[in-house]
């Protein structure tokens, strides 16, 4: 089973749109940040100073929305097996009643710190996340 890391978040003024709902990119910056906050998080401190992850693909369904003042809870994981240099992870973030309402399937590459250039992603670097 893949460990689950979770946060929660909270909508501010900024982060409303004309609809007077948290924007679309308020929520993909808050799904990288939920990612980065679960490698800085679960990563081995070697694996943390030697590669570090960008997003090639983000898939999000939108279910609902929350308003200025309004917390969710973001849940983020490491779906399945690595594919070369790249890892899927999912993202829900659930309103007060617990309701499932933006969910994501993000994709991310590894790299090296050094050369900047895409690595494979080897079973250990992930085995953190999975506990």
């Amino acid at each position: 089973m893949t460990a689950r890391f979770e946060q929660t978040l909270t909508a501010l003024p900024e982060h409303i749109d004309e609809l007077g709902h948290v924007n679309n990119t308020v929520w993909v910056r808050w799904i990288q940040d939920l990612a980065t906050a679960h490698w800085t998080h679960a990563a081995r401190p070697g694996d943390s100073a030697r590669f570090f992850w960008v997003v090639t693909r983000h898939e999000i369904d939108y279910r609902g929305n929350v308003s200025v003042g309004e917390s969710v809870t973001g849940q983020t994981w490491i779906e399945g097996e690595p594919r070369g240099a790249t890892s899927i992870r999912r993202v829900d973030f659930s309103n007060a009643a617990g309701k499932v309402i933006v969910s994501a399937a993000t994709t991310w590459a590894m790299l090296d710190r050094e050369t900047q250039r895409l690595v494979r992603v080897r079973p250990e670097v992930l085995e953190p996340f999975r506990r």
